[in-house]
């Protein structure tokens, strides 16, 4: 079957993309169709069912145009994984946040994950708190990946204090990169669970995801952007004042963190459970507190945080 698609409400750039690249996404997801883009029409040859919903689904991507000041690959991901909008996602914490790089789905697997996800559309900045084990990064992590999918932002920025967990590393190899890797390797293992290898290296080269030590954080003002910074526990409270202080215009800010597993030399200046407590009555901001009942890792894991819950008591 032969078809043909013609583009009248815009120009044919503003739907293809720069160099053709959303056009070559969205026919990635029909090899056995061949396309022949000319100006503003689109000639298709395939089978009847298969051209049929290339139109369909294309006329869908047109119509996203509409209400967006552009479109980009990930707008072609959604057509195809079937992410819900905004709107039903706010209402639905249960819905996939995003897919991860394998298509399956990235969803909150208890209440307490659920509670977070809503806090997230209800606040500015939230505190995450509670045990090992329990999600609060990795679903951090994943309301940031799909704001910058969906564009309500313009960059994630992840941040920890290099505070070595009991031990004593010395002195690291290598450049600066290399140095603070160890301590955001986390952080990296989530993202890569959630971006294919080459978007994210992309997005690491031009600055649209950052990841930092919380040191590098001081004097900047970060608007438009999910920053998330995670082992706050291991702040004292002057630095988790001079993190909360750099919030900027359409800023979301996630801190997590486990006040049972303070690395400082001094447990007591750990300054996260300070901090949630000047400011738990302020409106726009939420705090989420996980139980050892919330862990979502290998069943031991639980066993294990209460086998040394009951010790420290």
């Amino acid at each position: 079957m032969k078809k043909t698609i013609t583009i009248d409400e815009f120009e044919p750039v503003e739907i293809y993309g720069a160099g053709n690249r959303i056009l070559q996404e969205f026919c990635n997801f029909y090899p056995n169709v061949k396309t022949v883009a000319r100006g503003n029409e689109i000639l298709l040859d395939g089978k009847a069912e298969e051209v049929e919903d290339f139109a369909m689904k294309f006329g869908m991507l047109v119509e996203k145009r509409k209400h967006r000041m552009n479109l980009s690959v990930y707008d072609v991901d959604d057509l195809f994984d079937g992410d819900s909008s905004s709107r039903d996602f706010e209402m639905n914490a249960a819905a996939p946040i995003v897919h991860s790089t394998e298509g399956k789905p990235i969803c909150a697997r208890n209440r307490r994950q659920e509670e977070m996800v809503k806090a997230y559309f209800e606040n500015d900045l939230i505190f995450a708190l509670g045990p090992a084990g329990t999600g609060k990064t990795y679903i951090a992590i994943a309301l940031a990946v799909r704001a910058l999918k969906n564009r309500e932002i313009r960059r994630i920025i992840l941040t920890r204090p290099a505070v070595e967990a009991g031990e004593r590393l010395g002195f690291l190899p290598g450049d600066l990169k290399e140095k603070l890797d160890p301590y955001l390797q986390p952080l990296y293992d989530a993202l890569g669970d959630m971006i294919p290898a080459k978007k994210l290296q992309d997005f690491m080269a031009d600055g649209t995801i950052q990841i930092a030590p919380l040191a590098y954080m001081r004097g900047r003002t970060l608007d438009s952007a999910c920053v998330i910074l995670d082992e706050a526990q291991n702040t004292n409270l002057s630095q988790l004042k001079m993190f909360l202080t750099r919030m900027g215009c359409n800023a979301k800010f996630i801190v997590t963190g486990d006040a049972t597993q303070v690395d400082l030399p001094n447990r007591e200046d750990s300054g996260l459970v300070k901090g949630v407590g000047l400011l738990k009555n302020i409106k726009g901001i939420a705090t989420v507190t996980f139980t050892s009942e919330d862990i979502v890792r290998h069943p031991l894991v639980s066993k294990i945080v209460k086998a040394f819950d009951r010790k420290e008591d």
